[in-house]
């Protein structure tokens, strides 16, 4: 990992402990950003890559569990939370919600770098999982409005002949299509398109699935 490939954001109003937190991460060659409240962070500009969040629970301006609350439905980084005052229902709450971890002050600094590169780790991930569902759906953009009425009739498992009845087209022009469907998703099987469907969460509004009676 270098400095350049990734960020670690602290939101603590502790100078002190902004200070040493940045200096730990110095050490390990990592790149860190601290912020003494919530507003600042929120506002901040945030480089596109892999990140980590480390927020502690008591901010002047907002609860940290809060802020966790309030980013939910945004891209936002994995959290690590640190406190002074941890108590089993504040740990519960973060834990449920998607924080990787809970730490409770004063903790060990290989505890905090084993967190903090779990989240990083996490968040490549989820940010290659989004990278690959993007070109996907930009193979779907790329079929014409018939082909995406043959995909789903494809993926549910109807033959051709029933797929080109459903259509009102004939079973020639219906594999024409099926195949330009196979093609712009770049599927390499009937099995691949099946599981590029349902990450696109296409609706498939037949019972009959691939491998049916």
């Amino acid at each position: 990992m270098t400095a350049d490939d990734h960020i670690v954001f602290i939101v603590d109003d502790d100078e002190r402990i902004r200070e040493a937190l940045g200096e730990l991460l110095d050490s390990h060659g990592m790149h860190a950003i601290a912020f003494e409240s919530a507003c600042d962070y929120v506002r901040a500009h945030k480089p596109d890559v892999p990140a980590c969040l480390v927020l502690d629970i008591e901010l002047p301006d907002i609860n940290g569990l809060d802020l966790q609350r309030q980013i939910a439905d945004r891209d936002h980084p994995p959290i690590v939370f640190i406190t002074g005052h941890g108590d089993i229902p504040s740990s519960v709450r973060a834990i449920k919600h998607g924080a990787v971890d809970f730490l409770t002050k004063p903790f060990s600094d290989a505890d905090l770098m084993a967190a903090i590169h779990a989240a990083i780790a996490q968040d490549r991930e989820k940010r290659a999982e989004r990278a690959e569902i993007d070109v996907l759906r930009q193979h779907y953009l790329d079929l014409t409005p018939r082909e995406r009425e043959v995909l789903p009739l494809v993926v549910s498992g109807l033959l051709n002949k029933q797929a080109a009845a459903e259509l009102g087209i004939s079973e020639v022009t219906l594999q024409i299509h099926r195949r330009n469907v196979m093609q712009k998703m770049a599927a390499a099987s009937l099995a691949d398109l099946v599981r590029i469907a349902e990450r696109l969460e296409i609706p498939i509004t037949h019972s009959r699935r691939v491998g049916g009676n």
